[in-house]
């Protein structure tokens, strides 16, 4: 295997010590993040023969141009620095789940008088407790609104002087005018934690004491509103399923398909069926061990909720490790068990039917969604009497404030879906400040067509405007010698579509698939081309007013934005503020303050 000259002196350098290895390309890129008991034992493999390497594992060495090492203390450490490397750098070939957003939590606020409960996505160290990831937003807005009714705390982010709506219908118990004491309140808000933690029994047992005990003291109001959480929760609770006897039990199912992998996580608390997630893995080459070990560390590196056991489909080589670093990141002595037989065996199969049932689920939406995408296209053709369906449309529009800051942007749809990576941008030079669409329309379809081969043509070309727009487009692109190309202008209102061929609009029907495609199409290329005026226009923005102050240059200017994120914030913060700021000194922080006071004095006179 040929290797450059830098692999070859690295190579020599390796150390034997335990430590994680970040492979980069030739662009400098982390690619690839593992770990190692003896780095130099590791690395040299991926070097030496590829007889014995996977496709994947291959097609990486070949894009290696460099690496580098970081030593380690032991296996542990490295474990975890490994995972905080993928988390921040999501390298190419590391085994990723596919949709790599953040998932909500539902969140206590414990570090607040009255807590709240509210939804995030930010895992912070504020004291708060924290329950999920939910995959499914839906679930988790059921989820909260139900604890809502069944514990009304509440929901405003600073405590009134006086009772607000949500007292007045019995959604809050308005601790803002202490019409509940705190030990009532902190009742309510470990009843909500129990809940979420899977205890409805104690939540249950807790309800019946506290309305027995208001019956007594007959304070009856009281008591029918426990007595009313009390049947909601007990209704609940026939609703789960009760798999165990007892124990906190994460279940993990893989199962393959031609729609890719999925991972489905069981959550069992107290031995009941809370619910389950579904991820999509990245890499469809690596096996279940691999693919298994990825996910633990991925998933349980994020979570907050760790169980007592997690039970796993396939045997893998770093249990004990993984058990270990469970316990050193999280303080949790959860085992990862492989069961072989009984109820644990049955519930891990229960997951690797339900991640079969999930992948099927996604295969026939994707195929419906790109059924009735193709007949979209189909339908247009047909209404449009165009040559033939126009698998790949291109769509034009034009962004500008009063003539500032003009941009145009092409989306692109092939089969009735966007290509995003096809996506193009433009600034307009011709009309920078006066307001012209028709010849902003002219100079995008002179850059886009003029020069091109005919082969790179689309089916159809939109034009986001009425018949002028439409006249300038076609004006250049006949000139350029594309007479075969259909090409429309779709009005901004009614979705009124003209042609080339006739002076009457077409009108799709309102209920058809290909108004729809129309309508996505033209809005798509209506938000690229907005995103991309705000940007210049917040880039300009920032610039214009900064650089007027003495001492300011791009890195200052940065470091204040990336502080007070608005120019409204600089101007209105004190010179201890701005001194905050890392590069603002005293000198530079009087300079800013004393400029934003005197530009308000100015502008003030000439009004």
């Amino acid at each position: 295997m040929m290797i450059n000259e830098v692999l070859q002196e690295k190579l020599k350098l390796l150390p034997t010590k335990s430590g994680v290895y970040l492979m980069k390309n030739k662009q400098k890129q982390i690619i690839y993040v593992g770990k190692a008991i003896n780095l130099k034992n590791r690395v040299r493999q991926y070097f030496q023969s590829s007889r014995n390497h996977s496709a994947k594992t291959i097609a990486m060495v070949s894009h290696i141009e460099d690496f580098e090492t970081i030593v380690t203390d032991n296996e542990l450490e490295a474990l975890i620095l490994e995972c905080n490397l993928i988390k921040k750098h999501h390298p190419k070939y590391n085994i990723m789940l596919r949709d790599d957003k953040t998932y909500p939590y539902l969140k206590i606020t414990l570090n607040e008088k009255y807590p709240r409960i509210v939804t995030t996505r930010r895992l912070i160290k504020d004291g708060s407790r924290y329950f999920g990831p939910y995959t499914s937003s839906t679930a988790m807005k059921e989820t909260l609104n139900l604890l809502r009714k069944l514990f009304p705390l509440r929901t405003c982010k600073h405590l009134a002087d006086r009772p607000c709506l949500e007292y007045h219908i019995k959604r809050c118990l308005a601790p803002c005018a202490n019409y509940i004491d705190e030990d009532s309140y902190k009742d309510m808000v470990d009843g909500v934690c129990l809940f979420l933690e899977g205890k409805s029994e104690v939540v249950e047992q807790n309800l019946a004491k506290k309305m027995q005990m208001a019956a007594q003291n007959l304070d009856f109001e009281k008591a029918a509103r426990l007595r009313d959480q009390l049947l909601a929760v007990r209704k609940i609770m026939e609703k789960q399923k009760i798999l165990l006897d007892d124990g906190d039990i994460d279940a993990v199912g893989i199962a393959r398909a031609n729609y890719g992998i999925c991972i489905e996580i069981f959550f069992i608390r107290n031995g009941k069926m809370l619910g389950r997630n579904q991820f999509l893995l990245n890499d469809e080459d690596d096996d279940e061990k691999n693919l298994i070990t990825a996910f633990l560390k991925q998933y349980y590196n994020d979570a907050v909720d760790i169980p007592k056991e997690i039970l796993i489909p396939e045997e893998i080589a770093e249990i004990e490790l993984l058990q270990e670093w469970l316990w050193a990141e999280k303080k949790k002595k959860t085992k990862i068990l492989l069961p072989k037989r009984g109820v644990k065996k049955d519930i891990l199969m229960m997951a690797k039917e339900n991640a079969e049932k999930y992948l099927l689920e996604q295969e026939q939406k994707l195929k419906d969604m790109k059924a009735r995408s193709l007949g979209a296209v189909y339908d247009l053709q047909k209404y449009l009497n165009l040559p033939k369906p126009p698998m790949r449309m291109e769509c034009f529009d034009i962004s500008h404030i009063q003539g500032s800051e003009t941009v145009a942007s092409m989306v692109v749809f092939q089969d009735g879906k966007p290509d995003k990576n096809s996506y193009r941008r433009f600034k307009i030079n011709s009309t920078e400040g006066k307001p012209d669409d028709f010849m902003s329309m002219r100079e995008v379809t002179t850059r886009r067509y003029v020069g091109i081969d005919k082969n790179d043509l689309p089916d159809l070309i939109i034009i986001d405007g009425g018949k002028g727009q439409l006249s300038s487009a076609l004006e250049i692109i006949r000139e350029a010698g594309h007479y075969s190309v259909p090409v429309v202008g779709l009005a901004k209102q009614f979705e009124y579509i003209f042609t080339e061929q006739s002076s009457e609009p077409v009108i799709l029907p309102r209920q058809s698939d290909a108004l729809y495609l129309v309508q996505s199409i033209r809005d798509e290329a209506h938000r690229f081309a907005i995103t991309y005026h705000r940007k210049l226009r917040t880039k300009r923005n920032k610039i214009s007013i900064l650089d007027n102050i003495s001492g300011i240059g791009a890195k200052r200017r940065k470091s204040l934005f990336d502080h007070f994120e608005t120019i409204q914030n600089i101007k209105n913060a004190s010179v201890d503020e701005l001194m905050a700021v890392p590069g603002i000194s005293e000198q530079i922080a009087k300079s800013i303050y004393n400029f934003f006071r005197t530009h308000e004095l100015v502008s003030s006179k000439l009004k």
